[in-house]
């Protein structure tokens, strides 16, 4: 009889310690982030977005180039999308002017946002409303976009789309440091 215990203990311990090793160890990686944005995660997307939203992650080729995150929200009818892309430049403030030409006349300076930025409106009045900032940090030049094809938006208004694409600028600024 006391054999019969001491063995059932033996295997209580080895279970156990085989739940607790599989705990600590195993469900950590199931249990990741799919996605590995490097400047902001999907809760703080999904907050600049004002839903749920998807994100995704491209890395740079051999070659070099642009990294660009993109996390999406769709519903009926409507998409709405924040766009991030940084890319490494020799010559990062002739790079920015370059790139700065998208917004051309409209772009506004950015104040306490990286070295340079500028914010500007993004998309037309037929695909969406939605603004974008253009900037650099250090040797790194990025741009935010932030888009909605629903014409009247009751979430990103014009209102709300200029504050919550300075936020998500802030936020992305402050992790390129």
């Amino acid at each position: 009889m006391a054999n019969n215990r001491s063995n059932l203990k033996r295997l209580l311990q080895k279970i156990a310690s085989m739940v607790l090793g599989l705990t600590l160890f195993g469900l950590p990686t199931l249990c990741r982030a799919a996605n590995n944005c490097p400047w902001i995660n999907e809760a703080t997307a999904s907050g600049i977005l004002g839903g749920d939203s998807v994100g995704a992650l491209t890395e740079p080729g051999a070659a070099g180039g642009q990294t660009i995150c993109e996390f999406t929200q769709q519903g009926d009818g409507f998409k709405r999308t924040l766009r991030i892309t940084v890319e490494l430049a020799s010559n990062p403030h002739d790079r920015l002017v370059a790139v700065e030409q998208i917004c051309g006349v409209d772009a506004a300076p950015l104040r306490a946002i990286g070295n340079e930025a500028q914010v500007c409106a993004a998309g037309d009045r037929k695909s969406g409303m939605g603004q974008r900032v253009l900037g650099r940090v250090r040797d790194q030049v990025f741009t935010i976009t932030i888009v909605t094809t629903l014409k009247a938006d009751p979430i990103l208004t014009n209102e709300a789309l200029k504050a919550r694409i300075v936020t998500a600028a802030e936020q992305v600024s402050g992790n390129l440091f």
